[in-house]
């Protein structure tokens, strides 16, 4: 939409934000978008004025209000700085390595171009990609003919191949949308209708006997539900990894503690990126950056939409409780009115925790990953009464995540319109794990397209889209595990006692194409440390494993990257450490 819309039609939104915000609110047109500035009481009335500029016909939202006693929020940076970069010349840039940016990597290494994938954080899946249910949603929440629609059906479809290639396992457990009261079932028709206009097939409508044959432990106050086959669960963390490891392998370069400075342009292309690690010429960027994509489209001067972060908390339960869920569950009230949230709900995961959560707020800093007791209150009032059995006290933990959502609530998949080589994938928010695999394919179609047009661009003759992945030793059965120990005793020898994690595992992350040097890294990879003790016992152990099979010195080696350093310094003569956890 780039013709000039009236002023009378900008003023019209003017007065209304002002009238229901603040009187210090001004709008103006920027290119297709409009732009909020002045001065506000508060964040939330922030994003409500934002709301209400959504509604109108413009492409996007830019929100500039400030609020009294905003505070400076200051961002994660990678410390190190040198010149590795400097100079180097790339076809493609993808910023931003959670699963999005990862999967087009994968897509792209198709193709017989230099590709860079980077990141500011020390590992890939560190933000949002790590900080989510790992649920591969059917695609029924999303309004019919939006982006978020269309994506996360067809992405859910390809999770099935998707998982073979990868070596990342999924459980098509199927969702169960849960009702308490029986008048209810005049929605049914609409379920169905709407369930078949977006493509979900075999949805059922189950009476409280059919539901209790797929959930015997269901609460005795919920009298009929919906069941949605194609639901399934995952570990984002490891698909992310998977992703990316897979494109690594296919010639994808990758940079990590990589943090975009400055984007250079000229006449309406981008020629370079300034980083901290020197500066790198590109053909094309595609702007990956989470909760960041906003900022990095300020750099190029091509900002049109505004990121505001939607943070959501989950609560992990212990697995000695998993075996009182089979599937994803969730109890639809009618009546409320939260259009930017699913609800949340109960997920049992692949590896036989409950999840519960998560919730949606916003909160204007996109790197606060806090936990509020009010909150995990709430969640827990909510939906533990779902399943008969469940207590506060099988918690092991709490965490956070940051939602990349824009004002428009849909998914940014496209074209710049003002730059020759921006491709967008941004305003990735729920339900863009499960949208992933459908939206890098549609990213590797335009991106090879805009590259036609002044390089010669062909697939390569050579591509292995097969990863290998390392065995899962709680997964074999007693005689594979024989099998494999006895070709490598290592994979004898437990370490992590909660999750069942071998020596051997651990040694097998070490060995991953994408360096790992914190604890976390390795959590991530093979979950040591994340049972009910959350690495109590075992840290010292995967640390020592890390030190003599990853040759990192143990002063070196961090909980999650950064200065988040374990140890502090030796405290004998001999080599004993002390150890901070």
């Amino acid at each position: 939409m780039k013709e000039v819309i009236s002023i009378g039609y900008i003023n019209g939104i003017e007065d209304t934000i002002r009238k229901r915000v603040g009187k210090n609110v001004f709008c103006r047109e920027y290119r297709s978008s409009i732009m909020l500035e002045g001065l506000v009481n508060n964040w939330e009335e922030v994003v409500k004025a934002g709301y209400i500029a959504a509604k109108s016909n413009y492409k996007g939202v830019i929100n500039n209000l400030k609020y009294t006693d905003m505070k400076e929020i200051k961002y994660s940076k990678p410390k190190e700085r040198d010149l590795s970069l400097e100079g180097k010349n790339y076809n493609v840039i993808i910023i931003g390595a959670g699963i999005i940016g990862c999967s087009i990597a994968r897509e792209l290494s198709k193709w017989d171009i230099s590709i860079l994938l980077l990141d500011k954080e020390e590992d890939v899946a560190m933000q949002t990609s790590s900080r989510n249910d790992g649920m591969i949603h059917p695609g029924f929440a999303p309004k019919v003919g939006s982006l978020k629609s269309k994506y996360n059906v067809l992405g859910n479809k390809l999770y099935t191949d998707i998982s073979k290639e990868l070596g990342v396992k999924i459980n098509r457990c199927g969702s169960n949308m849960l009702f308490d009261k029986k008048w209810v079932k005049v929605i049914w028709p609409y379920i169905r209708n709407k369930s078949k206009r977006v493509g979900i097939e075999d949805v059922r409508k189950l009476g409280i006997s059919e539901l209790k044959e797929i959930e015997p432990n269901i609460s005795e106050d919920i009298k009929w539900g919906v069941h949605i086959p194609s639901t399934a669960v995952t570990s984002p963390y490891k698909m992310t990894i998977a992703y990316a490891e897979n494109a690594i392998n296919n010639g994808v370069d990758i940079a990590l503690n990589t943090m975009i400075e400055d984007i250079s342009v000229e006449k309406n292309k981008i020629v370079s990126v300034k980083t901290n690690k020197g500066e790198i010429k590109t053909d094309l960027i595609v702007n990956a950056a989470g909760v960041f994509a906003d900022e990095i489209a300020d750099m190029a001067g091509d900002r049109f939409f505004t990121i505001h972060p939607r943070k959501g908390e989950i609560i992990l339960l212990d697995k000695k409780k998993g075996h009182l869920l089979n599937s994803v569950i969730g109890k639809v009230t009618i009546g409320t009115n939260n259009s930017h949230s699913k609800g949340g709900g109960l997920v049992k995961t692949l590896e036989g925790n409950i999840l519960v959560g998560p919730d949606a707020y916003e909160q204007p800093d996109k790197e606060d990953y806090s936990t509020n007791m009010s909150n995990v209150n709430n969640l827990l009032k909510k939906h533990l009464p779902l399943i008969k059995g469940l207590n506060r006290t099988d918690i092991i933990t709490y965490c956070a995540g940051s939602r990349a959502a824009t004002y428009k609530e849909d998914f940014l998949i496209e074209k710049s319109e003002y730059l020759e080589n921006m491709i967008y994938a941004a305003g990735i928010q729920s339900p863009g794990f499960a949208a992933a695999p459908a939206i890098s394919k549609e990213i590797e179609r335009l991106t090879v397209q805009v590259l036609k047009k002044n390089l010669m661009v062909k697939k390569k003759e050579h591509w292995n889209g097969i990863r290998n992945a390392t065995p899962n030793m709680m997964e074999l059965t007693i005689e594979e595990k024989n099998q494999v120990i006895k070709k490598n005793p290592n994979y004898g020898t437990i370490v992590c006692r909660c999750e069942g994690i071998s020596r051997g595992e651990i040694i097998d992350a070490l060995k991953s194409p994408i360096p790992v040097r914190s604890v976390d890294g390795i959590k991530r990879r093979t979950r040591a440390g994340m049972g009910r003790c959350q690495g109590g016992f075992c840290m010292p152990l995967v640390m020592e494993i890390m030190e003599k099979e990853g040759h990192i010195p143990f002063k070196d080696i961090t909980k999650k990257g950064g200065e988040s350093k374990v140890i502090s310094d030796k405290t004998k003569n001999n080599d004993e450490v002390e150890i901070h956890v």
